[in-house]
């Protein structure tokens, strides 16, 4: 049998627990809509593999909304259809790889380190965005800061509670509107929105920034995430609509994952 996704294996899992655990038995819509999700997430990465390659704007637009992308007033919901059952009361973040000094936060260390307000534009992958979005949160330099890197830390790696990963450059996650985001216009981050904490990186497509982020491991190489193996961007700058992976440059793992 070959790997399960993340939705596939929540439900194999959901209707494996025993009896005296707690659980009830699934409802059929919750079957059904898990189904739905998996295969909505197949289609994505069959149209990723599909798109891979095709041209793209030689220069980068100056506009402030990236070429591609409709503005939209309203949050969307998007994810891999598994609601992490997290909360602050047991949430922790664990940051280590290339660093002097790995740590594991819980929610008050967390909320103790220094907290910033900072409003950004919001550019999903799917072609809607969302201007002034007022975040709040630990800018990801204190992170960086705190955990102390070492010389050859080049690259992020983010582990998400619902299994979800992605990757980033260091020097990306470095700029000055980067944030461990706990709170969105004024209020604590749902779950539909990747609470109790997600990462916000606005110069990149939202996928770029992990909902539910547990894990940030620093390492001297790049390491693909979850929709880079499957035929998303490896860079997803909006201004380039840079969608899809490049077949002229294709990253190391790019078809180890069909």
């Amino acid at each position: 049998m070959g790997p399960q996704s993340p939705v596939a294996a929540g439900v194999f899992l959901f209707q494996n627990k025993l009896p005296h655990s707690g659980w009830q038995t699934p409802s059929v819509s919750f079957i059904l809509t898990a189904r739905m999700k998996e295969s909505y997430l197949a289609a994505k990465e069959r149209w990723a593999r599909k798109m891979a390659g095709l041209q793209k704007p030689t220069q980068r637009s100056q506009e402030r909304l990236p070429p591609g992308q409709r503005l939209v007033t309203n949050f969307p919901v998007l994810d891999l259809g598994i609601r992490p059952s997290v909360t602050t009361d047991t949430w922790e973040l664990k940051i280590h790889g290339k660093v002097e000094n790995p740590v594991t936060l819980n929610w008050s260390q967390f909320l103790a380190l220094p907290q910033v307000k900072d409003t950004s534009d919001f550019h999903c992958v799917t072609t809607w965005s969302q201007y002034d979005m007022v975040w709040e949160g630990v800018p990801f330099f204190a992170i960086a800061e705190l955990v102390k890197l070492k010389p050859d830390a080049a690259h992020v790696y983010f582990k998400s509670y619902d299994g979800y990963t992605v990757n980033n450059p260091l020097e990306v996650c470095l700029d000055d509107d980067v944030l461990i985001a706990h709170s969105w216009n004024g209020a604590p981050l749902t779950i539909d929105h990747g609470g109790p904490a997600r990462v916000i990186i606005p110069k990149r497509y939202a996928w770029k920034g992990a909902k539910f982020v547990h894990e940030i491991i620093f390492l001297d190489r790049d390491l693909l995430g979850y929709w880079e193996l499957r035929g998303y961007s490896n860079t997803a700058d909006p201004w380039t609509e840079d969608r899809f992976a490049d077949k002229e440059n294709i990253p190391p793992g790019f078809y180890d994952n069909p």
